[in-house]
């Protein structure tokens, strides 16, 4: 029977379980990236435990369309003239060339032809959509002439795409992007932006770099956006393309939209999540904003808790990263609870077997833990897994 209940434990074990962030990196690739509200937590629950009007609509009673929820928000928050949801921001890129630059021409910068996640590259996704990519500039210089010397009758678009995993610094310039949108759009050509990230609030009002807005984006004529929903716009998996109605149109009836469409709980969760910035609490709602702008203060209280809690290691000062892609190489002052131990990397192994698993980090030899990641809800769980895994550490 023992035998028989440790073959079931180790064939039901489930591979994806929560965990307890505190490394301080705020959204985390690896751990899920950023973390739902607890709004949007509720509205998955009522749209995936039952039915819903994904595709239904009340007043007719007939067929409806998932390709109008979330749109609605987009279109009150940001004046766009249309907007779309699919599953993530590289399907919203491939989707908008495949359907609108297949077998011509797009220019981009050659400072941008970024290697995102798991290997994928911006110059292969280019060309499976079946457009011709277009390099201008070089890697840390490219002008407005750059561009318009490309320009010719098989180019159907320009292209940006934000360098939002790496910085380019020294000896750099580009053109404003105002210019390069102006200069295309005058030789009749379409400008799309790609955001990755997706700020629509400014990360400079929090000691942060300023990171590109969707705002700014449109605001410089853009025809199309794309970009993340689960970056700094704290949401589910997904990727968003604002924009001309026209151009949107025609991407929602393209044969792809369908295959990388997003599912019911996505749409559901990034309904919720705008509305946070609707109502203008993003800041107080939305988990990452909620860690950006932090008071330095609180996270050293709940530093300085946990030590009293654990009654070992001490409070130090450090620095948290924003990461999944954002913002590469600023950091946020924080306090962290730092633990002297002769192995550090064995303490880690253990608290990534507990109960929840925790995940810390290594500096200078010292295993730290650092508040701004943890929602203050699981700090008895993670109190908890602490002192088990110190236990465990001891023998």
């Amino acid at each position: 029977m023992e035998r028989i209940r440790d073959h079931l434990k180790t064939v039901l074990q489930a591979t994806l379980i929560p965990v307890i962030n505190a490394s301080g990196v705020i959204i985390h690739t690896n751990l899920g990236r950023a973390p739902l509200s607890k709004a949007a937590l509720a509205a998955v629950k009522g749209i995936g435990g039952g039915y819903s009007t994904l595709e239904f609509n009340l007043d007719t009673g007939t067929r409806g369309s998932r390709l109008l929820h979330a749109q609605s928000q987009f279109k009150q928050l940001l004046g766009v003239e249309a907007a779309l949801v699919v599953n993530n921001n590289a399907s919203a890129v491939l989707l908008a060339l495949t359907a609108l630059t297949q077998g011509r021409k797009v220019i981009i910068s050659r400072s941008q032809l970024v290697e995102i996640g798991g290997g994928f590259r911006i110059p292969e996704v280019l060309r499976h959509s079946g457009t011709e990519l277009v390099e201008v500039g070089t890697t840390n210089k490219v002008h407005l002439f750059d561009y318009e010397n490309a320009f010719s009758s098989e180019t159907a678009a320009v292209m940006r795409a934000h360098t939002s995993n790496y910085s380019i610094v020294g000896f750099t310039s580009e053109p404003d992007l105002k210019d390069i949108v102006a200069s295309a759009q005058q030789a009749g050509l379409w400008f799309f932006d790609d955001l990755g990230s997706g700020a629509l609030l400014d990360t400079a009002l929090y000691g942060l770099k300023h990171e590109p807005m969707v705002q700014e984006s449109l605001a410089a004529g853009a025809d199309l956006v794309c970009f993340s929903g689960d970056k700094l716009l704290g949401g589910p998996q997904a990727g968003i393309i604002l924009g001309k109605g026209e151009l949107i149109e025609r991407l929602k009836v393209h044969p792809l939209a369908r295959a990388i469409r997003a599912d019911k709980m996505a749409l559901a969760a990034l309904t919720a999540t705008m509305d946070h910035y609707l109502k203008e609490e993003a800041l107080r709602c939305v988990p990452v904003w909620r860690m950006i702008s932090s008071e330095i203060d609180q996270i050293r209280e709940r530093a300085e808790s946990w030590h009293k809690a654990i009654k070992r290691g001490e409070v130090l000062e450090s620095r948290s990263m924003v990461g999944g892609g954002s913002l590469p190489g600023e950091t946020l002052p924080t306090w962290v609870l730092s633990l002297e131990v002769e192995h550090p990397n064995q303490m880690l192994d253990l608290l990534r077997q507990g109960s929840p698993p925790v995940i810390g980090r290594v500096e200078n030899d010292r295993v730290l833990f650092d508040p701004r990641t943890v929602d203050p809800d699981f700090d008895a769980d993670f109190i908890n897994t602490l002192e088990q895994t110190w236990r465990i550490y001891e023998n």
